[in-house]
Order: C-alpha cells, then structure tokens, then sequence
C-alpha cells in the first residue's frame, strides 16, 4: 500500500481544500466508487463549505446514506458488512471475533444508525482523527505497536485505488479473524466482481443459556443460518434470553 498523507481541513482552508477533503470522504467511506452527481450529498457537502459542520460530522452523513446502506447493508453479507465498517470508517481491519460479534449483534438489536455512529462516535476515531481529518487507512502507515497481522488484514481489505469495495459481496477476512491467524499475501484478483452469493452464506452463532432451559442446566447452542436469516435469528435469541458468544462464517 502506498503512503498516504493525511488530508485535514482548518479554519485557514480554502474552498479547493474543502472540495479535496469531500472527495477524500467520498473515495474512503464508500470504498472507492464512482459517485454520481445525483447520489452526492449536496446538503451536506454545503454546510461543510459554510463551516457548519465537521469533517467527522460529513462523513457520518455518507455513512448513514442510502448510498452506502444500499451497498453494503443491504447487498453483502453481514461479516463483510462489519469488516468494511472498520476499513472504512476507523481505516484499519477487525482485530478478534469478539469486535465483529459486537458490531453485527448491536446492528440486529439498536440498528443501522446506532452500529454506524459507534465508529464514528468511539474514542478509537477521535485519538486517530478528530474532528477534522478524513479518514485513511491507517494501516498503509507505520504506527507505533501496529503488528505484521495488521498490516496483512488490511492489504487482504485494501488492494488499492483499483479495487472498489463494494465489488466483494463476501469476507476476506472470516477465517484469519476466527483462528487469530495472519491472512496470506496474494496477488489482487483479476475479476473483483460480486458473485451475488452473498446472502447464500453460512453463519455459526455459537449461544449459551436461554429461558427455554432448565434453571439448573446451563446450555450452549450452535445454530447454523444463511446470511438472509442472520437477523431473525438474532431477534429470536434475543427474546429468547440466550447469550450470543460468537457469530462466525462457515468457509
């Protein structure tokens, strides 16, 4: 991956660095597409020029627009989803199970705007850029106590300008996230087409207790569901009263 310099906005920033700083949002949090004039936030990119709101407050409109839900909500499966959230929005790949768990479960159960502002919102996005950088992907940098794992993750996430996100509908990262292990370094695919599959993917949710069992038994549970069931599921388990361990996609 190539360096890449961070693009700030200050008070003292002209109106070409402003426009600079839209399309930097536009490339990072949608994965690199072409924007149409008609999908461009035209209200939001406004109060930017005017200064009304922040770098961080545009990107979470572009991440809460039926651009980016349409793209990535609604046509990849839910850990491809979650993984890209965390390329996107923090610039770098999930690090455990346990943080994909946590997003696609708080998606099931508060929604699409609550999973989105936890990104944007957390400590980890204000430490890396405040309210005024862009989002990058941090991983293409060299960063105090960032591991070799890191680094390969997101080149596994990020093969460059010439890849846009949207165009993988599946994980790349379920199996090295899931057994902790680094992801192999192999050359970019050739054709990065979405196979339109996505939703025929597997998932394992791994579940202990609900109010179906004995008071004196403490059970755990596997249950097995295709991506478009992932979220009747959740809802099921929830009013269920079990606990959700784990959610992993079976390869």
């Amino acid at each position: 991956m190539a360096t890449i310099t961070p693009i700030e906005l200050w008070s003292t920033s002209t109106m070409e660095d402003v426009l600079s700083a839209i399309r930097a949002v536009y490339n990072q949090v949608l994965g690199n597409p072409h924007v149409m004039e008609t999908e461009r936030l035209v209200t939001a990119e406004s109060q930017l020029k005017d200064n009304t709101i922040s770098v961080r407050e545009f990107v979470r409109a572009v991440g809460k627009s039926d651009f980016y839900r349409s793209r990535y909500f609604e046509q990849c499966a839910p850990y491809r989803f979650v993984e890209l959230n965390f390329k996107h929005f923090l610039g770098r790949p999930p690090q455990s199970q346990a943080e994909i768990s946590e997003h696609i479960i708080r998606c099931v159960e508060e929604g699409y705007d609550a999973e989105i502002d936890s990104y944007i919102d957390s400590e980890e996005y204000l430490l890396a850029f405040g309210e005024n950088v862009v989002p990058y992907n941090r991983g293409a940098k060299t960063e105090v106590g960032q591991s070799q794992v890191t680094y390969n993750r997101m080149f596994a996430l990020d093969r460059g300008p010439s890849q846009i996100s949207s165009a993988v509908k599946s994980s790349r990262l379920v199996y090295a996230v899931a057994t902790n292990s680094p992801n192999k370094i192999k050359p970019a695919d050739v054709n990065l087409g979405g196979s339109g599959e996505a939703n025929k993917k597997k998932f394992k949710i791994l579940v202990q207790g609900s109010k179906f069992d004995s008071p004196r038994r403490f059970s755990t549970t596997e249950y097995i569901v295709p991506g478009d069931r992932m979220t009747p599921q959740i809802q099921w388990i929830n009013r269920s009263g079990g606990k959700i361990v784990s959610i992993t996609e079976i390869v």
